[in-house]
């Protein structure tokens, strides 16, 4: 739940307007399993970037925008950011484990079919909402969804964020 007194800070204001553009409940359902998909498929598509020389491992390309997101998130709420910080780990660990038993080439082809599924799933839930996604006003909100993602488990777990 938002801390008392903080409705002014910048992600509470994100998150609410995010989720003027999510009230329906089958919109919200597909939006959990589909904005951590999406998350997962970007950084799995980053992690197939080439890197140079030996001095780079694969995922360097996937780290680094990790990071700058991570920034954010820990700028928004430190809670949120702690929390984003795991995820960003977990899904990290999950696409090394994918890259040594599928390879570059089967990590791409999983990724881009989990992009275009969860995507295409969005669309579906947007459709369903009658509204466009949040997005198509402002690319920021690319970063938001998984926060606001994260802060309803925060929520029904009690945490504040």
């Amino acid at each position: 739940m938002a801390t008392p007194g903080h409705a002014d800070r910048p992600i509470d204001r994100w998150f609410a307007s995010y989720s003027d553009d999510h009230r329906n409940d089958t919109n919200q359902a597909i939006h959990v399993f589909a904005v951590p998909a999406i998350l997962w498929s970007v950084i799995a598509l980053l992690w197939c970037i080439p890197a140079p020389g030996t001095l780079f491992k694969p995922g360097i390309w996937a780290a680094l925008p990790m990071f700058a997101a991570w920034l954010f998130y820990q700028r928004g709420s430190r809670p949120l950011g702690t929390g984003m910080l795991l995820v960003f780990l977990a899904l990290s660990a999950l696409t090394w484990w994918l890259h040594g038993v599928l390879g570059t080439r089967g990590l791409l082809w999983l990724a881009v079919a989990v992009f275009v599924v969860a995507w295409i799933a969005q669309f579906v839930g947007h459709k369903l909402e009658g509204r466009k996604p949040s997005f198509l006003t402002d690319l920021v909100y690319l970063l938001i969804g998984p926060a606001w993602v994260l802060s309803k488990l925060y929520r029904r777990l009690g945490w504040r964020w």
